[in-house]
This record gives C-alpha cells, sequence and structure tokens, in this order.
C-alpha cells in the first residue's frame, strides 16, 4: 500500500506528480508515518543520470517503501563553476521519470542537513566511496539523520561512472542544436539573467488586442470503439472543459504576464457571450465588441485521455457591413487616443477582420502605439494586408500561401513578407524545428530593386535561428497564442527580435505541456528562463584523487 498521489489534477502526467514541494514532502512523510511505510532519501545533483546512478538508486528503493531524492537546486549548486549543465526543473524530470524513484524535491538549502531534519528519512543512502570520506558536511548529515532515528547506508558502488568525464566528452562533441544554444546562452543579450529583466519589465505595459474570440471545448470520452453497424468510430462524451480562444486566450496571456489589457472583438448576444465577457472582465480585462449574429464561435476537440481524436469547427463566417467595419475602427482609435504600448491585430480568418479593414486599422493605429504586431491562424487569415509593423508571426506555411512563394528559401520568404507589408521584423514559425527570428536589416526599404534568390538577401535581412525549446507537445494548441503574447511584450519593453523570438518560444514551450488553453503568468516564464543558462561544461578535479561519485 502507497500515500495517496492524487492530490494534483489527474490531467498532470504521472511523472510530474512525484515532483512535490516542501510542503506536500511533510504532508507525505507524516501519512507514511500514520500508515507504516518507510522513508528512503538520496541526496545529489544528478546532473547527468548515468548507470551509476540508476544502479544507486535502484539499491536505495530497496531500503523501504518509498524512494525521495532531493536535488541540488541551480542556484546552490556548487560544481562547475556554480552552474549545472542540465537545469533543475529538467534535471527533477529526469528523476521522476524512474520508476524506482517515487517522490522528488528541488532543495534550496546549500546542503542536505537542513532538509534531512525537517524530513528524518528511515534510511538515508550515499554511494559507496561516502563511507571512507571525511567531509565534514556528510558528517553532519549522518549525525543529523542517526539522532532522528535514522540509518546512513552506502550503495555498492560496482559500477562507477563520472558525470564529469560525461560533461567533458559532451564539451567536445555538440551537435547542432546544443551548439545554437550554447551560442544564444552565451550572449549577454539573449542569456538567462537578460531574458529575466526583459520579464520583469512587462509590468504594467499597455496594450490592445483586437480579433475574434472563440471558444476552445475540450469534450473527454471514453475509450473509442467500433459502430456495430458499420465500421466508424464511436465515442461517448464523458465531460467537457471550457477554454476562451482566439484573441481572448491572447488577452488573458498578456495580462497574466503582466500587462494592462484591453480586448476590441465581435460578440453576439447570448449567454456564452455574456460569460465570456464576465471571465475576461474578472481578470481585470477591458472587453469592447461589436455586436454579431449568431452563436459565438466554438472549436470542439474530442479526446480519450490526452489524445485527441477529433476536431470540429463550429464557426458561422462573420459579415460585417460597411457601418459595422466603421465602428470598429473608430472603437480602436478611442481605445488607442491616448497611446499605447503595443497593439496586437490577430485574424483566425473567420470574417471579422477582412483584408481591407485590417490595412485601416494599420493605418490608422500605427502612430498611436509603440509596438504594431500582426498575427494570423490558418490560410483564411489576410496576412499580405498587414501594413507597417513591428512583429508579425505567420508560421512557414501561412507566409508561403499568403506570398504565393513555394519555392523560395527561408530568408528570401522573409525578405518578401517584410517587404510586401512594409513590416519591420518577423518571427518565422517552423514547428518542431524552432523559428526564425527575421530583421529588415537598415536601408532595406521596400522600394530597394529585386534580386534572385543568392546571398544578396543577407545584406538586407537579419535571420537567427531559434531552436525549440521544449520537447514534444501534450497539446499544440494555443502555442502560437502564448508565443505572440510573450514575443510582443519583449519588444514593449525594449527588447530586440532574437529576445522577443527567445521569450516567445519560452512560452510555446510551456503552454505545450499543458492540456486545453490556460493562459501563461510571468511566473511560469521567469521559471522557463532556466532553460537559457549558459551550460558549464568545465572539467573538476575529484577531492584527494578519489573516484568520482556514483551519485552526485
Amino acid at each position: 500500500m502507497t500515500p495517496d498521489r492524487t492530490s494534483r489534477p489527474s490531467h498532470i502526467p504521472r511523472a510530474a506528480r512525484k515532483i512535490v514541494t516542501l510542503e506536500d514532502l511533510l504532508a507525505k512523510r507524516a501519512q507514511c508515518r500514520s500508515m507504516g511505510l518507510s522513508l528512503v532519501q538520496c541526496h545529489g545533483c544528478f546532473d547527468i543520470v548515468h548507470p551509476g546512478h540508476i544502479r544507486h538508486l535502484r539499491q536505495a528503493r530497496a531500503q523501504g517503501d518509498l524512494l525521495l531524492v532531493s536535488i541540488t537546486s541551480d542556484e546552490t549548486f556548487s560544481k562547475r563553476g556554480g552552474r549545472p549543465l542540465i537545469p533543475e526543473h529538467l534535471r527533477a524530470e529526469n528523476l521522476a521519470e524512474l520508476d524506482c524513484v517515487d517522490l522528488v524535491l528541488i532543495d534550496r538549502h546549500h546542503t542536505a542537513s537542513e532538509l534531512l531534519a525537517r524530513v528524518t528519512p528511515d534510511v538515508y543512502v550515499k554511494g559507496k566511496e561516502y563511507e571512507t570520506n571525511n567531509d565534514p558536511r556528510f558528517a553532519e548529515e549522518r549525525r543529523i539523520v542517526e539522532i532522528a532515528g535514522g540509518r546512513v547506508v552506502f550503495t555498492g558502488g560496482e559500477v562507477v561512472f563520472s558525470s564529469t568525464a560525461l560533461i567533458g566528452t559532451l564539451e567536445r562533441s555538440l551537435d547542432p542544436f546544443h551548439a545554437r544554444m550554447a551560442q544564444i546562452a552565451g550572449d549577454p543579450r539573449s542569456g538567462h539573467d537578460a531574458m529575466r529583466r526583459l520579464v520583469d519589465n512587462f509590468r504594467s505595459k499597455r496594450v490592445l488586442v483586437i480579433g475574434e474570440s472563440i471558444l476552445d471545448k475540450y469534450i473527454h470520452c471514453d475509450q473509442a470503439e467500433v459502430a456495430s453497424e458499420s465500421p466508424v468510430m464511436t465515442l461517448r462524451p464523458v465531460g467537457q472543459t471550457t477554454y476562451d480562444g482566439g484573441a481572448a486566450v491572447i488577452a488573458r496571456h498578456l495580462r497574466h504576464l503582466g500587462a494592462q489589457v484591453s480586448l476590441l472583438t465581435g460578440l453576439p448576444h447570448g449567454e456564452a457571450a455574456v460569460a465570456m465577457q464576465q471571465r475576461l472582465s474578472a481578470e481585470s480585462i477591458d472587453v469592447h465588441a461589436v455586436a454579431l449574429a449568431g452563436e459565438l464561435a466554438e472549436k470542439q476537440r474530442f479526446l480519450v485521455g490526452p489524445q485527441k481524436l477529433m476536431k470540429l469547427n463550429a464557426l458561422s463566417p462573420i459579415v460585417l457591413d460597411a457601418s459595422a467595419q466603421d465602428r470598429l475602427l473608430n472603437q480602436a482609435r478611442e481605445l488607442a487616443a491616448g497611446g499605447l504600448d503595443a497593439i496586437v491585430i490577430a485574424d483566425f480568418g473567420n470574417g471579422l477582420l477582412s483584408a481591407a479593414l485590417l490595412r485601416r486599422l494599420c493605418l490608422t493605429l500605427r502612430p498611436l502605439t509603440g509596438i504594431l504586431v500582426g498575427d494570423v491562424s490558418g490560410r483564411r487569415g489576410n496576412l499580405a494586408a498587414f501594413d507597417s509593423a513591428d512583429l508579425l508571426t505567420p508560421g512557414e506555411q501561412e507566409a508561403r500561401d499568403a506570398l504565393r512563394c513555394y519555392d523560395a528559401g527561408l530568408s528570401a520568404l522573409a525578405w518578401r513578407l517584410l517587404s510586401n507589408t512594409n513590416s519591420r521584423g518577423a518571427i518565422v514559425k517552423l514547428g518542431p524545428e524552432g523559428c526564425v527570428a527575421c530583421t529588415r536589416s537598415s536601408g532595406s526599404g521596400a522600394d530597394s530593386p529585386a534580386t534572385d534568390e543568392s546571398g544578396e538577401y543577407l545584406s538586407r535581412i537579419t535571420a537567427q535561428h531559434v531552436p525549440a525549446l521544449g520537447g514534444p507537445a501534450l497539446d499544440a494548441l494555443g502555442c502560437g497564442d502564448a508565443m505572440l503574447a510573450a514575443s510582443t511584450l519583449a519588444l514593449a519593453a525594449g527588447g530586440d527580435m532574437l529576445q522577443s523570438a527567445l521569450l516567445g518560444s519560452l512560452a510555446a514551450a510551456v503552454h505545450g505541456q499543458r492540456l486545453g488553453n490556460p493562459p501563461i503568468a510571468s511566473t511560469d516564464l521567469l521559471e522557463a528562463t532556466s532553460r537559457l543558462a549558459p551550460p558549464r561544461l568545465s572539467l573538476v578535479t575529484s577531492q584527494a584523487g578519489a573516484p568520482a561519485a556514483a551519485a552526485s
């Protein structure tokens, strides 16, 4: 029998549920005692989990009923110049994926002593080399454990690997992804500390969002079956979750990242639209809407577990007459009249923003804002209608479709997009390959003569690749909107195009690990900036010539 592990939402992956706060850990420790279960603890850096670590942890798990692994936090890491190769959240995730590990905690103290005093494990397990180790820090750890009635046990150590040697090998053989990330992290403009300062400057930026609002419904179903009358899939809904989508979720992202946000959208009469407006207003988002006929646009996704099986777009095309277009334009002008830090115009292709209206909005709003950003979703968006934007954020295929440009290289494609729209920069999204941040070089105006597909484009545009900063997405819905919000605020806060792309990519990576379409908060983004910490691959020497520990 094991303690209850269902206190966190069931949609969170099992491994992620193993990663606990100190408060959660102490509650689970009390639960263990009440159930007569013994707790084993290991502590270390675990920068690279190698075969020596695996054997160490398996042997530790055999000493009791549950195994807690506490890891040194990034800020208290003392090896290799004070920075781990792998950030703390990824080290924790690696350990949580192991079946032999039950709980993982990131320890913020400089030694394990304070945590051991709070947790009082029944067994504290160290590597074999500590059996003859005279380190006073370990002596104190042992004293604390034994005073509380626990035991200190050493693992066999029959297989010993050196994390330092492994890291040294990595240093000599970085693949292109890690080489690029090392280059980015080593640049003072794009490293961890610079990004954190930029996120701090998001606060109180004034932003207006213009675009269609949509409801994203997740319909959770029982296991799919094949119908008896014909070979078609049968789904039985057992529940549903509704999220605000479209321009509404862009506004929510911006608000949770610290901005002061107004939303100008189209909303029909009806309970769903009223409820959406109330939800947004409750988050201090200033909502303004032109009246629409029909029902609120809705996209339904049918899932079994986290797997999406089908998507249904319940969208009635929006048709704004000339008077309604004028009203929307006038409302936008009034909302921006006092001057704004940024305006985001998002065309989701459902008809609220025609090509002509988009051009009028850009022309009217350009003088009233510091940063003008344009985005489209899907092939129905009017990407080519944007004018004089500071940032456009299309996917590669969206850009190619808008320009009917299918054979040109990416730099030539970006040049045509920026030249045709008279825009300053673009972040072209490449899916799992990351994105490319593109900026028009000075002197490359729209009237520059056309050239061939040669390297002459390199003198007209600066293109910087940003690799994807997260693993495979649990749910790709809304990653682009999260990226758009963070990238916009980065520019509004004084960042350049590369910094904008980096923070946008981090927001997308965080969002992709969540099921559904919740907003990204500034705390989420600040935590994610640890992925931009420079890798420290310098070698260290073992004390007194002792072999490197099987467990860091």
